[in-house]
Parts: structure tokens; sequence; C-alpha cells
């Protein structure tokens, strides 16, 4: 009786149960069963574990602030020199890209520090965003560098808008509106003498885009050289012989490697690499930096000063004494060119002949290819002594 009551109070609700189900064991996955478990038999279930562990949050991640990496930042690099040339790269996403090549080509170098200030959502096209002149401008005053190198323009494929009213991508006010905004950022390097490379776009995967690329490549091009500035164009190295986009081609070594993202617009490891390779002799040259370290040769630190003061400074040599170009008497000869010497002949090449009048010259006698068909000659019969 006292087992009866006791169960129908507890499906009535008014006890609890008098044992505790954990928690791991009371939430089990519920599984249909298939035709299979009817006539095998049913599988085990599987028993979801809970934890009491809260997910951890996420930082919201900021895509529209200002990249700020310098070569120091790099693994491997050398101890940058006190003095060391500051190369600063500003622009979109790609200019981020060629600022990480640029990174690991100058890593190994203590003259030359390359300081990354990029935005990936930025442009000439709009700026609400980001204005690049006077961004610029505050970048040369902090920094004092001594090259700066620009790339943009792959977000500036919309509309411009000029006095509350919008134009539309590559019309005639839109490409004299951009001309003057980009004239605008060459002056704020040249105001303050600073050396500019103003970088082009590559080739990209969708078709469009690589036409307004190229498009937008003849428009800095024009407005670069027009001021004295450096334009250094970077298609043809990721490109077929078309002028074509390729994901793959060759590194600057010559191995065969994937240079682009599979989204048709990032660049690898390999391809950045690449890109940066096209400006380095050029961020030299207008960093006032030598190509090669100074190598000491064996024995120079040795050398005797009398021999030192006996070398004669080319400086100070202002005449020669004239050379007879009559008797030079370098070859034994007693004139510049004897005319004894030059063989005799018809003035055609073999060359000349296969190409001008189709002729082919006779193989030397007794050569693999001298197919020539001679009599026979009879032998020499010694007389009989």
């Amino acid at each position: 009786m006292f087992v009866a009551t006791l169960a129908i109070a507890f499906l009535l609700g008014d006890m609890a149960p008098p044992f505790q189900v954990p928690v791991a064991h009371a939430q089990e996955i519920k599984e249909r069963r298939s035709i299979i478990d009817f006539f095998f038999g049913g599988r085990k279930k599987r028993k979801q574990d809970v934890t009491d562990t809260k997910p951890r949050k996420k930082k919201p991640r900021n895509r529209n602030s200002v990249q700020s990496v310098t070569t120091a930042d790099a693994p491997g690099t050398v101890e940058k020199l006190p003095d060391a040339r500051k190369v600063i790269v500003v622009g979109d996403f790609m200019a981020s890209a060629l600022a990480d090549g640029l990174v690991t080509a100058f890593a190994t170098d203590p003259n030359i520090v390359i300081e990354k200030k990029t935005d990936g959502s930025s442009g000439l096209a709009r700026t609400d965003h980001l204005d690049w002149p006077a961004t610029l401008s505050t970048y040369i005053e902090e920094i004092k560098p001594k090259v700066v190198v620009v790339m943009l323009g792959a977000n500036d494929r919309q509309q411009i808008a000029i006095a509350g009213t919008k134009e539309k991508f590559q019309s005639d006010a839109w490409k004299n509106e951009y001309q003057k905004r980009i004239d605008k950022l060459l002056e704020v390097a040249r105001s303050r003498q600073v050396p500019i490379i103003w970088t082009g776009l590559p080739s990209f995967q969708s078709n469009s885009l690589s036409t307004d690329a190229a498009a937008l490549n003849n428009i800095y091009r024009s407005r670069v050289e027009m001021t004295g500035a450096t334009f250094i164009d970077i298609w043809d190295g990721f490109a077929d012989e078309d002028g074509k986009f390729i994901a793959t081609g060759s590194d600057i070594n010559g191995q065969p490697v994937r240079l682009r993202g599979s989204d048709g617009l990032s660049l690898t490891r390999a391809g950045k690499r690449k890109m940066a390779f096209y400006l380095e002799k050029s961020i030299r040259s207008l960093a006032d930096v030598a190509t090669m370290p100074a190598i000491a040769l064996p024995g120079t630190t040795d050398t005797p000063a009398e021999a030192v003061k006996a070398a004669p400074d080319i400086a100070d040599i202002k005449v020669v004494p004239p050379v007879n170009l009559a008797d030079p008497e370098l070859d034994g000869s007693t004139a510049l060119l004897d005319d004894a010497l030059i063989p005799k002949s018809s003035g055609n090449s073999p060359r000349d002949r296969l190409i001008e009048k189709g002729e082919t010259v006779d193989a030397p006698v007794g050569r693999v290819d001298d197919f020539a068909i001679r009599p026979a000659t009879p032998p020499k019969v010694e007389p009989a002594g």
C-alpha cells in the first residue's frame, strides 16, 4: 500500500523523486530508429556532455583602421642602423600586400626601414572615409621619410561626389576630378621634396576589373610622369603573354609558384615578394642607398701606405699623350687593321645566302653532313724498286 501511494504521488508531482539523475545522463540525444535498427537491434545512444564553460567573446575588428607595421616587426630582421632611411607605404589593401613584400625584401638590409601605413578600404574616389592627401601630409611630418610608395585604385571603381552630384565611374567629369586628386596627393610629397613611387595595379581574375585597372594605370602613368615622379608598372609580372590574369607564375628566382589567392584579388607570400621586387632598385636609388653592401677583399686591409700613395689619382689626370692610330704596334702590324690579315670572301655570310637567296653552303669535305658524290680516286701504286 505504501509503495502504491508513493508511486501515485510521484506521478502527480506532489513529491520529488527520491534520487537525483545526473545532468549528463538526463540530456541524451534521441535518435530516430530506422528499419535496420528494428531488425538488427538498436544502436548505442550518444550522450552529450554538458559543460558550464562560457563562450569566449571575440573582440570586434575594425577593418577601416590604418595598419601600422615597420620592418623591425618582421621575423629574422637585422638590427637597423640609427640613420636608416625610412620608406612609407600608403594605399589600399593592395598596398598592404606590397608593404608586406617590401618588409621581407629589406628585412636583412640595415639601411632601410619600411613603414606600413595602409587602409584596406581607402581610395581616392571617396574622401569621407579617408583623405589621403591630408593623411600623407601628417605621416611625412611625423616620420620624415626618404621615399613614399603609393598604391591605390582597387577600391576606386565607384562614383565620385562633385559639388553635391555623383559622377559615374570613368565619365569625363569623373576622370577630371580623379586626376585632380592624384595631382593633389603628388603635390603633398613634391612640396616637401620627398620622392614618390606610384605602383600600378596588377591584373585581376575578373575581366571587367582587369579592364578598369588597366584604364586606371594609364591615368596614373600620365599624371605621375608629368610631375617627374616614378611610376612602376607591375602588370607583366602577374599576367600571361596576352596580358591576362594568371594565378600561377614564376617567382623572383624563376620558379613556378602560386602568386594569387583563390579570390582572384589577394596575393600569396610569393606574389607579395614578387611585387616588391619591381620596386627594390628604385627605392634604393631614391633613398641614396647602395645596391649591394661594400665587401672587403682579402688583403685590402693590409695594404702598405706607400702603395696607396704611389697609386695615381685619376681625378688629377687631365692630359694624356696622343695615340698614333697609324702605328699602334699592338699586334705586330704596321696599321690599325692590316689588310693582309682580313680573310678574302665574297662578303655574304652563309646566313645571308640562306635568307636572301635560299642557297645552302656546301659542307666541308669529310664532315658528317657532306653527302656529295665524288668519283673514286684510284690508289697510287708505288713502282717496284
